[in-house]
């Protein structure tokens, strides 16, 4: 649990031609621990999700470089998965050829993509629904099939970009409850990013606030409370207050900055 596996070194993003170009990232130092949840939470347009897709190696960067297990990130790789907010499901196929798909285009037999598939199914607690199509299903139920799609990769690393923030504020509840239940049971390091800070609260072990653009690192607040947390305890709401404070400074720069 204390040693590092994602390390990123002095990484800069930019977007556009020289005449028109916008720095997402300036020089952005951070580590990750192995099987720690970590939240990244800011401003809109801070470059939160910039730096998700940089770890993903969907992107990458125009400065420094980003290491997993001491291996520098070129391109996307198994051992990443990836979580998006609006699902990104195959439409023609069932839960389970969702959840099959990348292991069976990876080489794995289809038997046993199957049991890996079912397997995760049952994590997610969607047992029952492994022959049901995504249009069937409510925007939970999609959610759950991208995360069981995510893990049965066995990835070192589950990448979450915003995955609850489509959801109504009850379903958000109860998925917040079962990605706990979720990262306890497969034991992952998990970078997530999201704007609410009562939902940072309640899953992070770690929160870090990125400033306004450009985004770089406001500061990080461990979050010390014992699980299973409630979001009306006094040291949750704490740290809530403390997390809310660095983002109001933040938040105010980039109104600021479009006025």
């Amino acid at each position: 649990m204390n040693d590092q596996i994602i390390q990123i070194e002095g990484v800069s993003k930019t977007f556009g031609k020289r005449d028109r170009q916008v720095v997402a990232l300036d020089k952005v130092d951070l580590a990750f621990q192995d099987g720690q949840f970590t939240i990244l939470i800011g401003p809109s347009g801070c470059g939160k999700s910039t730096l998700l897709y940089l770890i993903a190696g969907f992107e990458l960067p125009t400065m420094g470089r980003i290491l997993l297990d001491g291996s520098e990130i070129t391109h996307p790789g198994p051992d990443r998965g990836f979580v998006f907010q609006d699902y990104a499901l195959f439409p023609w196929k069932t839960v389970l050829g969702n959840v099959m798909f990348g292991l069976c285009q990876n080489g794995v037999s289809h038997r046993e993509a199957k049991r890996i598939a079912m397997e995760h199914i049952h994590m997610v607690h969607l047992q029952g629904f492994e022959h049901a199509y995504p249009h069937t299903l409510s925007g939970g139920m999609k959610q759950r099939v991208g995360i069981a799609r995510a893990l049965a990769y066995d990835p070192k690393v589950l990448l979450m970009d915003e995955p609850f923030g489509a959801l109504d504020a009850q379903t958000r509840k109860v998925m917040q409850r079962e990605m706990v239940s979720i990262w306890e049971e497969a034991k992952k390091t998990v970078v997530f990013v999201t704007h609410s800070v009562i939902e940072a609260v309640f899953l992070a072990d770690r929160i870090v606030v990125m400033t306004a653009r450009p985004g770089a690192v406001k500061g990080i607040v461990d979050v010390d409370v014992p699980r299973p947390r409630e979001y009306t305890e006094d040291r949750y709401l704490h740290i809530r207050e403390d997390v809310l404070a660095l983002l109001e400074e933040e938040v105010s720069k980039s109104i600021e900055t479009l006025a």
